[in-house]
């Protein structure tokens, strides 16, 4: 797996795009390491495909710069760049059998015969599709033409990939299967993958890194257990899995942490560094597997606890889900792992607390809300 230090093949250089007034990407920088799977998360008009369509030369930046290599590219070709593109339409064309569309990139550059069936060949191998060379499009799953675009991308060894919501058509059962075919080939090609996605569980399954994007910018680049357990923002902790928000308003400095005042009167000391002048509104947040209920509150001094309703249980096999109610009205969500004992160890409409080291609390300073910002629909290219 690379690391933010490895060296970057991929350079963005403070990249802007505006469309009229529209900023859809605005300042971002970012270095891809040789053999790295980075993956672009964000909802729609995060400015994650615009980022993408201007590194394979499909757009123009309006300000920045994209080096690859270390060598600008802006004003280069798509086809000079030396990159693969996968996208969510496979674009395979109907007349051609599985073979020639696979082959047509070489085709086009006139590579000698032997070269092209060679290549093929062992692209085809490598998707284990060998068998269905002869096939027509029509006579393939979804998966399959998703598996022989990924061949087509390939079959030139391009520098690197570029990947935009290749499996959003796909049902689950089929992405899960083709993510794990995407993964292997990255592993066995050492190929350089950038790949975008909104769907942070595919995220999270493929990428070495993920760079979260929202309203143009990036918000923050890590792996997923960074993302997950150290989130710099509100936004990704609450992008990046499931999240509890508590309001709260900053006291001031208690020791090394911060005390802060909850909605009902109550007061903790969050072990994170004040992220916000006395009386600013705060966010508090805690995963829900990282909250567990108690009988009794626990002792004074020791762990983050408020008294809660359980509002509704369910059982999921492996872990128990518990929607409780504070006392200002709050629901919270709740996970526990479910040793396989016969009894639920609470009922619907008990009284309990919910208790949390505070080592686990996340401490941001409350932001605005944006509206997120709209890039005008156009068409993505077919090759």
């Amino acid at each position: 797996m690379m690391t933010a230090s490895a060296p970057g093949i991929v350079s963005l250089r403070n990249l802007v795009k505006q469309f009229g007034t529209t900023t859809a990407v605005d300042g971002i920088s970012l270095e891809v390491g040789e053999g790295e799977f980075l993956t672009f998360l964000g909802s729609s008009g995060s400015g994650k495909t615009t980022t993408l369509f201007i590194v394979a030369g499909f757009e123009d930046a309006t300000s920045g710069d994209v080096l690859i290599d270390g060598q600008s590219v802006l004003g280069v070709p798509p086809h000079k760049r030396n990159i693969g593109m996968v996208f969510q339409r496979y674009t395979l064309f109907p007349h051609l059998n599985v073979h020639e569309n696979v082959a047509f990139p070489l085709s086009v550059r006139h590579r000698p015969k032997a070269e092209i069936q060679k290549a093929v060949g062992d692209v085809l191998r490598l998707v284990r599709l060998e068998s269905y060379a002869e096939r027509k499009p029509s006579q393939l799953s979804g998966g399959q033409q998703q598996r022989v675009a990924l061949a087509r991308a390939l079959v030139y060894r391009p520098r690197f990939l570029l990947m935009d919501e290749p499996l959003a058509a796909l049902d689950k059962r089929l992405r899960e299967e083709i993510q794990g075919e995407i993964r292997r080939i990255h592993q066995e090609t050492g190929v350089t993958v950038l790949y975008v996605t909104h769907d942070q569980e595919e995220a999270l399954r493929l990428s070495d890194r993920i760079a979260v994007f929202s309203h143009g910018r990036i918000e923050q680049v890590g792996t997923g257990l960074d993302l997950y357990h150290a989130p710099s923002t509100a936004f990704v902790a609450g992008f990046i899995g499931n999240s509890n928000f508590i309001a709260g308003t900053v006291e001031g400095k208690d020791g090394a942490g911060t005390a802060v005042r909850l909605p009902d009167g109550g007061r903790w000391v969050v072990r994170k560094p004040q992220p916000a002048g006395a009386g600013a509104s705060v966010s508090l947040m805690i995963r829900p597997e990282r909250v567990r209920l108690c009988a009794s509150a626990p002792a004074a001094g020791s762990d983050c606890a408020i008294k809660v309703r359980i509002r509704e249980i369910t059982f999921l096999g492996e872990s128990l889900d518990y929607s409780v109610v504070t006392g200002w009205g709050q629901t919270l969500a709740i996970r526990e792992s479910f040793g396989g004992a016969p009894v639920v160890p609470f009922e619907v409409g008990a009284e309990a607390y919910a208790a949390w080291r505070p080592d686990d609390l996340h401490l941001f300073a409350s932001q605005s809300p944006q509206a997120p910002a709209i890039t005008p629909e156009r068409e993505r290219p077919s090759s």
